[in-house]
């Protein structure tokens, strides 16, 4: 028989009555005191040794390896590295030929006393490697270097706060950005301290401000294992001599204001208790995942009761307008001013996932630099959000279930009038095919090899009735392509223009073009807004930067995917 433990059940129905007054947007805490960060801290009488004590005891890391500063003596170029004793020495270091992770001749140096003594000297500048071997941490820091930088880690540091996790607000050391550190009282699973970054991020986006989704790829430590020959992402360490002089890498208050005695400030820190870590998680979030955002993994399609809840289409918060116009053209734009946060948040999510490709990695304990963990379609202009025009049913369904009415303004172009017949014969289940996409406006053919894809895309042609652009990959289908339609629809072969594969002859009534010609080094053609009726074959291929440019650029009011394969491993 499992006894009970009341102490934990009461703990965990006050985090969840806490989660619902929340999430309803019912204030219950007390109101807060004025912040008295502006003033001085009684001067700490430390001593030097206790100094560099209290620094290793909080920023506590990896101590068998810790990464050196470097900065090139005839470029501009600066980075870390392992310290190693053997580095640059005659007959041993072999760098630049191989590569440091490779040499045989490699000798770490532990992180002691002396070099975080040397550190706060200035005799040199050194990090720290935040996840252990065991994939654990001391602590958790949050990186932001944006332009507005400022007011994001405000936003952070007003999250922490409303949520009851203690934090330090560091301006780093070039001026230009900030981390927030959380410490912790003893070693913590990453993968916990990682949640309760991403939890505050996510209460940051719902009710204060909207972070970039890029914000979840700041975080340190940067995964919850340990990759295998590495270390993990570093640190910079604070406190550094130089920049310290100059009003950079040290702690402030919530104006920016550097404090006086860094030391009385740092000395002051109470770090957060492990047990603490999952309520704030819970307070944040209301028990949905963390991310808040689309996802299907793994793990919860081999335990699906595990699944967590799903997201909710109704929001809490300030009120929310009667009404909002939305603009459907090569995009779907949603204005600024008339969101709020919660909606605004909401809406862009919408656009975004988890990245497959992350969490493959990471299972694999392989790095996950350059692995984004949120893949973000959405995008972001000065007066207006935007989304792809496949979200507009999840944007409609959303207003909808809030209770507001959707103006829609459709300002796509519906093209230039095509006189053409289709000269084919469809199968019943081609004609089946052709009939359901015909009632909408946007969609994907998924059939199988051999189903005659080609075939029903040019009975879509003749059907739409409009100036067509049809998308290719690869340069050998231009021909293809070109040789099926003058069949299929009796097209003169000059009347189908092609663009790649060294030609640009463009008719401006039914053209094929390799989508690299029609996107260059971040260009797009502005040809690609002219036409009325855009096919894009084998459309699986659209997740790369340049395919996706261009259909964000097109102004079609019909948007035809054709595929096989409608499902990408890396989502």
């Amino acid at each position: 028989m499992i006894e009970r433990d009341p102490l934990s059940e009461l703990k965990a129905e006050n985090a969840r009555l806490i989660a619902l007054l929340e999430a309803n947007g019912i204030q219950w805490r007390a109101p807060l005191e004025p912040a008295q960060s502006a003033l001085t801290p009684e001067p700490s009488r430390l001593s030097t040794d206790e100094k560099v004590a209290l620094f290793r005891r909080l920023f506590r890391g990896r101590t068998d390896v810790y990464p050196i500063r470097w900065e090139g003596k005839t470029s501009t170029k600066s980075g870390y590295s392992p310290a190693c004793a053997n580095e640059w020495r005659a007959g041993i270091c072999e760098k630049p030929r191989i590569k440091c992770g490779d040499c045989g001749s490699r000798l770490l140096i532990p992180l002691s006393e002396a070099v975080l003594y040397g550190h706060l000297t200035g005799k040199h500048t050194v990090g720290v490697y935040p996840l252990l071997e065991d994939d654990t941490c001391y602590f958790l820091a949050i990186d932001f270097d944006e332009a507005e930088w400022k007011e994001d880690a405000r936003a952070f540091m007003q999250s922490c706060t409303e949520l009851g996790a203690p934090a330090a607000l560091e301006v780093s050391r070039s001026g230009n950005g900030a981390h927030v550190w959380v410490f912790f009282a003893g070693r913590v699973p990453a993968r916990d301290a990682r949640r309760l970054g991403t939890a505050i991020i996510s209460h940051t986006c719902s009710r204060t401000r909207q972070l970039k989704l890029a914000s979840y790829d700041r975080l340190f430590p940067n995964q919850d294992t340990m990759p295998k020959g590495g270390f993990g992402n570093l640190i910079a360490l604070p406190l550094q001599k130089i920049p310290r002089e100059n009003g950079c890498s040290v702690f402030v208050d919530a104006a920016l204001r550097p404090f006086d005695d860094q030391w009385a400030f740092l000395a002051e820190i109470q770090p957060m208790a492990p047990h603490d870590i999952e309520p704030i998680v819970l307070r944040a979030t209301g028990g949905v995942h963390p991310l808040d955002v689309t996802f299907i993994d793994e793990e919860e399609l081999a335990k699906p009761w595990q699944r967590s809840t799903p997201l909710s289409n109704k929001l809490s918060g300030p009120s929310m307008p009667e009404s909002l116009t939305v603009t459907l053209a090569n995009l779907v734009y949603f204005e600024k001013a008339q969101l709020p946060q919660a909606l605004a948040n909401r809406l862009i999510r919408l656009a975004a996932f988890q990245n497959p490709e992350f969490y493959k990695a990471q299972a694999m304990r392989l790095s996950v630099w350059d692995k984004p963990r949120v893949i973000d379609c959405a995008e972001n202009y000065p007066q207006h959000i935007a989304l792809p025009r496949g979200c507009l049913d999840a944007a409609q369904a959303l207003l909808r279930d809030n209770g507001i009415r959707c103006e829609l303004r459709d300002e796509r172009y519906g093209g230039e009038l095509l006189e053409v017949t289709f000269a084919g014969k469809l199968r019943p289940d081609q004609q089946s095919a052709v009939a359901e996409m015909l009632s909408h406006d946007v969609g994907v053919l998924c059939a199988p090899t051999a189903f005659g894809k080609t075939i029903t895309a040019a009975a879509m042609i003749a059907n739409r009735g409009v100036n067509t652009l049809v998308l290719v990959h690869r340069t050998e289908l231009l021909k293809q392509w070109q040789e099926r339609l003058r069949a299929f629809l009796g097209f003169d072969k000059r009347a189908i223009g092609m663009i790649g594969g060294g030609k640009a002859k463009p008719t401006g009534k039914i053209d094929i073009a390799v989508m690299q010609s029609l996107s260059r080094q971040g260009e797009v053609n502005p040809l690609v807004e002219s036409y009325g009726h855009v096919i894009v074959d084998e459309c699986h291929h659209v997740g790369a930067v340049s395919f996706d440019a261009i259909l964000k650029r097109a102004k079609a009011k019909y948007v035809l995917g054709l595929t096989a394969t409608p499902i990408r491993r890396d989502g």
